[in-house]
């Protein structure tokens, strides 16, 4: 299970804002993410959280660019690409992969990573959270990136890369 050697995340996500972006392809799968990540951050502290749902996780990418350019506390990104027959799967993993990794890079806001790229519905089933899986990869997605979101506080994004806030000037 991929789930072998997991840091176990705390997160205190109190005054924090959150937006969850979540596709809507396999729905069954992605409402399961969806409670996840929000009883994940309710849990945390986090009472500011919206929800912005797109058709798939090919959009994903550009709908946390837009949404970064609000400044949120962190993104969360949840999606589900089961493969195929046809190489559509790789270049969907790829897109959102990249796009989602370009977006944390480019504005410095955490994105939380929880689309699942998965071979058949029974690798989905074990990591959405619901009884009998093995994993919630929508909790882990939104703890990752608060906890990212809280350890980044001290390094403000106006600050040039690598300097700390040290009062000096």
């Amino acid at each position: 299970m991929s789930g072998h050697g997991a840091p176990t995340v705390q997160a205190d996500g109190r005054g924090m804002r959150v937006v969850v972006v979540a596709a809507e392809w396999h729905e069954t799968a992605m409402d399961a993410l969806l409670d996840g990540a929000q009883r994940a951050l309710a849990d945390a502290g986090v009472t500011d959280i919206q929800v912005v749902r797109v058709p798939g996780s090919f959009e994903l990418p550009v709908a946390a660019s837009r949404i970064a350019m609000s400044r949120p506390d962190a993104i969360v990104a949840l999606g589900v690409v089961i493969r195929g027959g046809t190489p559509h799967f790789d270049y969907v993993c790829t897109a959102a992969t990249n796009g989602l990794t370009d977006v944390a890079v480019r504005t410095g806001i955490p994105v939380g990573f929880g689309v699942l790229t998965c071979d058949d519905e029974a690798q989905v089933q074990a990591r959405i959270g619901l009884p009998g899986s093995f994993e919630d990869k929508g909790a882990d997605a939104a703890l990752a990136a608060i906890a990212t979101a809280s350890a980044l506080r001290e390094w403000p994004a106006s600050q040039p890369a690598g300097l700390p806030t040290s009062g000096r000037g």
